[in-house]
């Protein structure tokens, strides 16, 4: 990090958030709230004598609370800038008559109670989003005793304990007694592995993690006596089952099993029972310690990077990339990339893997100097526009501008266009062509998958980035659905027009189906809201014309969930055995006649 902050082609902003990003690849204008630090980073030397003088005394964040700070500190060692801050919300005020102890001991004068929030504005070319990840916190269920035993410990407390540059110094004591344990206990998969307490994915940290705990507590102190209780050890990795065999070769207990309870004696000393599911017994070891392996779940900021960047997410809350194996770090929306923990559960060698892995795809878009455009974008037929703007409205990326009032035909920016097809599927006047999905290319689609046979076929629409590849993900997870779902691919199921899907009914077709991405989970960001509204509205005609509007289904499904894609398949084919050919001719014959301009 002191690295980055040296370097003249890098400009790092601290204590800021990305409040909104919007613009296109090659051309991102990012809104940037830098956060009052109320010194002046630029002229202060860190020398501490501000932070000496302040009388307020807090709980440090950085050491999880094993020690404290001033109301003005430095976040943590190295910090880059070197430079203090001020909690202006602990502060007592630079009213002399109050406080302002820390502007007298400041012989250079940087402390500047004025200061304000600032909203920063970059143009970038591309984003690496790399926003970390956030352990567990295991007060949910506390069933382990961490709010009522000083001597349990999470994983990240007892990192900052043993610390050379922690709160002791690097020694190992005992919060309750300051003395040296002789028994550590350590618990695995907490907040992990289950679907009651925390998250049902494995962490993949927190194995090595302790392992290399264990190793370093033998290695300082070889008389300790180490338990580490699990459920199944998970080293996969260069090394890593080495290291496993080593900590058991130190004299490390490894028990398979959780405890399910956990006590304190008189001596502040912790009884723990656990089931050894080897040897079928229930066993109660007296420890002076014990440590809780946390897992670890995505960032806070995830889920408004996501609705502000236009992501998609896995079930399990993690960033989803565009490919698993062909585009591992590429975002679904083009130009944004992601690293480390942001994408799933990783360790340091996984993330710095990443990290120069996005950087080298940013580096060949930055390097070009230009952008090659899909040519999936939409063309306006200006003989037929009316200026009404309806375009322009609907479209999620600003790509459309209309002069309403001067009547001039709506205008496409190629560059900022994603092909989404929205605004073909909204315009009245049927004055947009999508590129390599015409509405001459979908209907052709429509009549020849139900030329033959229709009333056996489900005719499905479904969006390229979510549904279909859900499809798809169904297929490489060998899921079984019924074979008679013809599916047709949109960039979008915002594309899906009105006529698409009476074009379906009327070739026949028992029932119709448009899938897409969960709202707020759009590929193209909010253009999946006027999908729904169009069904909505489709349900209503259909209602007015005599026709069941359970025919006409949506679905939500994401690229990661091939089994929803499979169960929804199986309703639909449920429906489709309750369609008679009766009354999918009494539909043909209903759409024929609104055709024909005898019904309304």
């Amino acid at each position: 990090m002191t690295d980055v902050g040296r370097h003249p082609k890098i400009t790092l902003y601290t204590m800021s958030e990305v409040v909104d990003v919007k613009g296109y690849v090659g051309s991102f204008d990012v809104s940037i709230l830098k956060k009052a630090r109320y010194v002046n980073e630029k002229e202060c030397t860190a020398c501490g004598e501000c932070s000496k003088a302040c009388p307020v005394v807090r709980p440090d964040e950085f050491n999880l609370g094993l020690s404290s700070r001033k109301a003005i500190y430095s976040p943590f060692p190295q910090a880059v800038p070197s430079a203090y801050t001020i909690n202006i919300s602990e502060c007592l005020g630079h009213n002399p008559v109050v406080c302002g102890k820390c502007v007298e001991a400041c012989d250079k004068k940087c402390i500047d109670f004025h200061m304000s929030d600032q909203e920063i504005v970059e143009r970038v070319g591309t984003i690496v989003v790399a926003t970390g990840l956030e352990a567990y916190d295991p007060t949910e269920l506390d069933e382990y005793g961490y709010t009522r035993f000083e001597n349990v410990l999470t994983s990240l407390e007892f990192e900052r304990l043993i610390n050379a540059g922690g709160p002791t110094g690097g020694g190992l004591l005992r919060p309750t007694d300051r003395k040296t344990p002789r028994s550590i206990g350590f618990i695995q998969c907490v907040g992990s592995r289950s679907s009651s307490r925390g998250a049902s994915y494995c962490s993949n940290i927190c194995c090595m993690n302790t392992i290399k705990s264990t190793l370093v507590l033998k290695e300082h102190f070889p008389d300790i006596d180490i338990k580490v209780f699990y459920l199944d050890i998970r080293a996969f990795g260069k090394g890593f089952e080495d290291l496993y065999m080593r900590s058991r070769r130190l004299g490390v207990h490894y028990i398979r099993g959780l405890p399910g309870t956990v006590e304190e004696d008189g001596n502040r000393n912790l009884k723990v029972s656990v089931e050894n599911t080897a040897s079928g017994k229930l066993e109660i070891y007296n420890l002076d310690m014990l440590v809780l392996a946390l897992g670890i779940k995505p960032a806070q900021s995830t889920r408004r990077l996501q609705e502000i960047l236009g992501l998609q997410l896995t079930p399990d809350g993690f960033f989803l990339e565009a490919h698993p194996k062909l585009q591992p770090v590429d975002a679904a929306t083009r130009g944004i990339f992601y690293a480390g923990c942001a994408e799933g559960p990783k360790d340091i060698k996984e993330s710095v893997t990443q990290a120069s892995a996005a950087s080298a795809r940013a580096i060949r878009i930055m390097y070009k100097g230009h952008i090659s455009s899909e040519p999936i974008t939409s063309e306006i037929i200006v003989e037929k526009c009316k200026s009404c703007g309806r375009c322009a409205e609907v479209c999620p990326y600003k790509a459309i501008t209309v002069d309403v009032k001067k009547k001039n035909p709506a205008v496409v920016n190629t560059a900022a266009c994603a092909g989404c097809g929205t605004c073909a599927a909204e315009c009245p006047f049927d004055a947009i062509e999508m590129n390599h999905f015409t509405t001459n290319q979908i209907m052709e689609q429509v009549d020849t998958l139900l030329e033959e046979r229709p009333g056996e076929k489900i005719l499905a629409f479904a969006c390229n980035w979510c549904s279909y590849a859900g499809a798809d993900y169904a297929g490489v997870s060998r899921l079984q659905y019924p074979p008679n779902v013809r599916i047709i691919r949109t960039m979008c199921s915002g594309r899906v027009d009105e006529d698409f899907i009476w074009e379906g009914f009327r070739k026949g077709a028992p029932v119709v189906l448009v899938s897409g991405c969960h709202i707020g989970d759009c590929h193209y960001i909010n253009a999946n809201h006027w999908t729904e509204k169009r069904v909505e509205k489709i349900r209503k005609k259909m209602t007015k014309l005599g026709l069941r509007p359970e025919r006409l289904q949506l679905a939500w499904i994401s690229a990661a969930e091939g089994v929803r894609f499979a169960k929804v398949m199986k309703e639909l084919e449920e429906l489709r055995t309750g369609v008679t050919p009766e009354e999918i001719g009494h539909t043909i014959s209903i759409l024929q006649d609104r055709e024909k301009g005898k019904t309304p």
